[in-house]
């Protein structure tokens, strides 16, 4: 008897809602469209930006763009096995460190004129004007960039490294 009552109710449920009867609840249309149900956390997206750049920028005169999180900025007197990087605008070095199998960061640093490699094969790519320039660093050793390794001498922007084992 409890089946056929609760079947009676499901089919008078599913009659309602085919039909177009009302049901008490509002229709989807008339309400405001959420992802996500009221009070609970939003979905994780991940959107490649690097998070405090503006704190970053403001601190260090550094712009950190886009990366997938495996090469991040780290303090150089923080450990060894560092990417390393000498610009005329900084005082001492800027370092960051490389973890997993790759990894690549966008970022902005001017007038760079030498960076060290570490364990990993690392790209840097440079832009002087509207020039784009790509150099390999040599493992675990300071490799001439920019404007040291340009024949003109001129200032070079560091725009991305890029990192793999």
């Amino acid at each position: 008897m409890r089946t056929l009552a609760t079947a009676t109710v499901a089919g008078a449920l599913a009659w309602a809602v085919l039909s177009g009867a009302p049901t008490g609840a509002t229709p989807s249309h008339d309400r405001a469209t959420s992802t996500v149900a009221d009070g609970t956390p939003g979905y994780a997206v991940e959107d490649f930006n690097y998070p405090d750049a503006d704190r970053i920028l403001a601190e260090q005169n550094i712009v950190l763009k886009r990366g997938d999180g495996h090469i991040t900025l780290v303090d150089c007197a923080g450990g060894t096995g560092y990417i390393e990087v000498l610009a005329r605008r900084h005082s001492g070095k800027v370092c960051f460190k490389v973890v997993g199998n790759s990894g690549w960061l966008s970022l902005e640093i001017p007038a760079v004129y030498s960076m060290k490699g570490n364990d990993y094969d690392t790209q840097v790519d440079m832009t002087v004007g509207t020039e784009e320039k790509s150099y390999d660093l040599d493992e675990n050793t300071w490799t001439a960039v920019g404007e040291s390794a340009d024949e003109q001498g001129r200032e070079h922007l560091l725009v991305e490294i890029r990192s793999a084992k």
